[in-house]
């Protein structure tokens, strides 16, 4: 067992199965996909370590929210190597089917990118090459983030590196706060605070609101609620993934935090049946006092609003975060295994994690580069590669079905217990865990 995979977490029981994949035949495409031995060996300059840049020319798809890194990642690729890559940016709610439909018919891009999520069922249906070995190689292999390392890995073997990381982080807008008479440097410790801030930002009126949230999006409540309980120290799933612990006296101290911010009306109009698509616009318009955020549209947000962040605190204290963004690797499809190996590799890189990713603002994948110029300089970073330590990655066979999918039972649980009295959260949760263990 290598020392950089870590053993907490049972990947080949606890994935994700995406709806249609099987009907599509994909389990026939077996565990690692194809050009196993060449993946591992073959023409990698280094060891393995570096891959293969000879000119060649690479597609690589990734889906919309993390355009703005894929974009920075590969200008700075094309513009310093031989290889070429061809970037393709496909709608968030298209991206599964279109994975799907080309995993079947044998036309995967040589590198695609994927929700973490989603990361460990395509793994284990053989979409993604073995890169094992290469991982093996790597000086820093032992520093990279261990929940998407942990999430590609099947039958103890690896397939994905961290493509980019994303986590959950609650941002504030200093602005609204100062005119609420509130600290502008300091953010709510605890949700029961994070409320009250919200109140307070609400009472200024004038078309402002104390927060938003996806109320009909179970992947956003997913990304922003489950911090609450983790900061508890508690589990929102078995450790198998197969039984919802989401009835919990501190899930349902989470829930009622937020009917009471419902009920008080100090939520945006619109929260209840936002799917996903614009939950971020308010913030970003300046309408909204506080609410919990993806830390990876830190720069965006900046362009409009004075963004404080904060930890995602639970209730009475503590703090968490979900740590998300995608994987990618090397497809089962793709004829040039060590080309796509070296733009992985340099990926990588403390040139692409810090004068990259980094400089744009984001959680850097591998914790020895941490600490760096860029971060350093901003108080608001620090705090988001603090946090990124104590996150949590949640898996299951059935995540998707139970908790992303529209009408999921998780989406009926929360909205019964927010817009609804919270009579029906115990069999709610027994619904989620039903589909869980199916």
């Amino acid at each position: 067992m290598k020392n950089h995979r870590g053993a907490s977490w049972k990947r080949s029981v606890a994935t994700t199965t995406l709806v249609g994949l099987v009907a599509l035949g994909l389990a026939a495409c077996g565990g690692s996909g194809t050009g196993g031995d060449d993946a591992a060996t073959g023409g990698a300059g280094e060891g393995g370590v570096e891959g293969v840049d000879d000119g060649s020319t690479l597609t690589l798809w990734t889906r919309a929210p993390l355009e703005k890194q894929a974009n920075l990642l590969v200008d700075v690729y094309n513009a310093s190597h031989e290889n070429q890559v061809e970037l393709t940016i496909v709608p968030n709610d298209d991206y599964v089917a279109k994975v799907g439909a080309a995993a079947g018919s044998g036309g995967l891009p040589d590198l695609f990118a994927a929700d973490i999520v989603y990361v460990p069922n395509w793994v284990e249906q053989g979409l993604f090459q073995d890169v094992t070995d290469r991982i093996d190689q790597l000086d820093f292999a032992d520093q990279i983030n261990q929940g998407h390392l942990e999430a590609g890995t099947y039958e103890d073997q690896e397939y994905v590196l961290p493509f980019v990381l994303d986590i959950s982080v609650l941002f504030y807008n200093k602005d609204l706060y100062e005119q609420a008479g509130l600290d502008p440097e300091a953010g709510p410790t605890s949700l029961e605070e994070f409320a009250e801030q919200a109140k307070a930002v609400d009472a200024l009126g004038g078309g402002v609101d104390g927060t938003f949230f996806g109320g009909n999006c179970g992947g956003c409540l997913v990304f922003t609620w489950f911090p609450s309980v983790w900061a508890a120290d508690e589990d929102v799933l078995s450790a198998d993934g197969t039984e919802s612990l989401l009835a919990s006296d501190t899930a349902q101290d989470v829930y009622a935090v937020y009917k009471d911010l419902v009920d008080s009306d100090a939520v945006g109009a619109g929260t209840r049946d936002e799917t996903g698509a614009t939950w971020v616009a308010p913030f970003q318009e300046g309408k909204v006092g506080v609410m919990p955020y993806p830390a990876t549209l830190l720069s965006t947000a900046d362009e409009t609003v004075d963004v404080g962040v904060a930890p995602i605190p639970g209730p009475g204290g503590g703090e968490s975060t979900f740590v998300g963004g995608d994987g990618i690797g090397i497809s089962k499809d793709s004829e040039q295994s060590d080309q796509a190996w070296n733009f992985l590799s340099w990926m990588m890189s403390e040139e692409a994690q810090v004068e990259v990713l980094a400089k744009n603002g984001d959680v850097v994948s591998r914790a020895d580069l941490v600490d760096n110029e860029y971060s350093s300089a901003d108080p608001r970073v620090v705090t988001i590669n603090e946090i990124a330590s104590k996150g949590r990655t949640p898996v299951a066979r059935n995540f998707q079905q139970a908790f992303n999918a529209p009408n999921s039972p998780w989406l009926t649980l929360v909205r019964n217990a927010v817009f609804g009295d919270g009579s029906s959260i115990e069999p709610d949760n027994e619904e989620i865990t039903a589909v869980l263990s199916q």
